[in-house]
């Protein structure tokens, strides 16, 4: 009889599986290896861009090789799913002997890498980095840790906003140039199609715990960072006094609306909805198969679509439309958006900071930062490079997406947010299967955020 492994040993042998893998053992080159080589880890996740990222990373190898004579640039390309990617990295950022130089760091994980120790600030660069000023404000503060020093560059972002088919509207006797006001139209407009197109699902919102993060991020939050006052205000995290916030009127308005799609079937079968692969169906087939109307989806749908995606769809551009979120009741800035995005980062650990720096400051030249926006079908978060006629003609709708970086939020990047977002996600389920109330599901949620973390503020408004 095999013996039983425990989670530990387990995970332990998974992660000196994925580490041999990469060719990234301790054994190699020794504690900071080559003081001339710069080592660049990134992942290789997104199948349909993998070719071009190993492409374009080759070329500013190159670029830097040769504007650097004897200095060397080691990729370690890290093809796995970003759960394993960040694991991977996690461990070979724990010791200078496995450290890279240089890290492709999701700015989800940010927050977490940076309590644990992996990364290194780098105020002392941007500080005379002329560059840094032509980043989108939000973007610069999400590579910012609570000790107000920031630890990464973002290479790009990701917005959100309505999707929906135009013929399905035509239809339904709904215009071309749909740009709801509020969420009263939105709901209205759903409401519409299901009355006018029978068959056709009128609206998708990410809802549930199977789903993950698309869920909360690109429904619930979508909608809680549309009920406050002001773009200067976080329903969420209250950064000023560092504390969660609980008790309040707008997380239990944003529940409410999730309830109000699936109470009236204005969204997909309930079970459909809870299935985690559900974003597969809404690119795959619910869009380019006419069978959804409205999705609340996000920037990067279009790279699906594309002659060289995972599912072709000639006729995307011109049957679907894209139309800004609003906010609750069409309160400025009468939009809103939410965005994740990706940083290059130097780990705490890497003996060739200064290097490394270089290396950063020749991918994020303005060309190749457009390049890489490009290739990997990111919303640019430059200005010099959000008006690059190359960028603004890579694909349909990019310009519309990027008009959203002036209004978009992110994520409280905090060691505790991946729980934060799990709590999030079961009482969107139980109000899409009514199991609870929206207040019901409000008050489970503020009872898990206590058992959390102790830095919690009530807002009973």
């Amino acid at each position: 009889m095999r013996p039983t492994a425990t989670p530990a040993r387990t995970a332990a042998v998974v992660l000196a599986a994925l580490l041999a893998a990469a060719g990234l053992t301790a054994c190699g080159d020794g504690a900071g290896g080559d003081p001339d080589t710069v080592k660049v880890a990134y992942n290789r996740s997104t199948d349909n861009t993998v070719r071009h990222k190993d492409r374009y990373l080759a070329a500013v190898k190159a670029e830097f090789e040769k504007a650097h004579p004897g200095k060397k640039v080691k990729l370690i390309p890290i093809q796995a799913p970003d759960n394993d990617y960040a694991a991977k990295t996690q461990q070979m950022m724990r010791s200078s002997k496995t450290a890279p130089d240089v890290i492709y760091e999701d700015g989800f994980r940010i927050g977490s890498d940076i309590e644990a120790g992996y990364l290194r600030p780098l105020d002392e660069y941007l500080t005379t980095w002329r560059d840094w000023d032509r980043y989108a404000p939000a973007a610069r503060a999400a590579a910012r840790g609570e000790d107000g020093r920031t630890y990464g560059v973002p290479v790009g972002t990701d917005t959100r906003g309505l999707w929906f088919n135009k013929e399905i509207f035509a239809r339904a006797g709904l215009p071309a140039d749909w740009r709801p006001r509020d969420w009263a139209e939105v709901l209205d407009a759903a409401r519409t199609v299901k009355r006018r197109v029978p068959g056709v699902v009128p609206l998708n919102v990410y809802t549930g715990k199977g789903p993950g993060e698309a869920a909360v991020m690109q429904g619930f939050e979508m909608l809680l960072y549309g009920t406050v006052d002001g773009p200067g205000e976080d329903p969420l995290y209250d950064r000023e006094a560092k504390k969660w916030i609980t008790g309040s009127r707008g997380f239990r308005d944003a529940l409410g609306f999730v309830r109000t799609v699936y109470a009236e079937k204005l969204g997909p079968d309930v079970s459909d909805a809870l299935d985690p692969n559900v974003n597969t169906s809404v690119f795959g087939d619910w869009l380019p198969d006419g069978e959804l109307a409205i999705a609340l989806d996000g920037s990067w749908l279009g790279q699906n679509w594309i002659r060289t995606g995972g599912r072709p769809w000639p006729r995307w551009s011109r049957v679907l439309g894209q139309a800004p979120m609003p906010t609750q009741a069409g309160q400025a800035p009468g939009r809103v958006s939410m965005s994740g995005g990706w940083t290059w980062a130097i780990p705490a650990k890497s003996t060739k900071p200064a290097l490394a720096w270089k290396f950063i400051e020749t991918l994020q030249t303005r060309e190749n930062a457009a390049e890489w926006n490009v290739t990997d079908a990111q919303i640019a978060v430059r200005r010099d490079v959000a008006e690059d006629p190359a960028y603004l003609r890579s694909m349909p709708g990019v310009d519309f997406f990027t008009d959203l970086v002036d209004v978009t939020r992110y994520r409280p990047a905090l060691p505790v947010y991946p729980q934060v977002s799990a709590a999030i996600g079961e009482a969107m389920e139980a109000v899409t299967t009514g199991d609870a109330s929206p207040r019901e599901a409000a008050r489970a949620y503020d009872e898990e955020l206590a058992s959390l973390t102790d830095a919690v503020v009530r807002r009973d408004r």
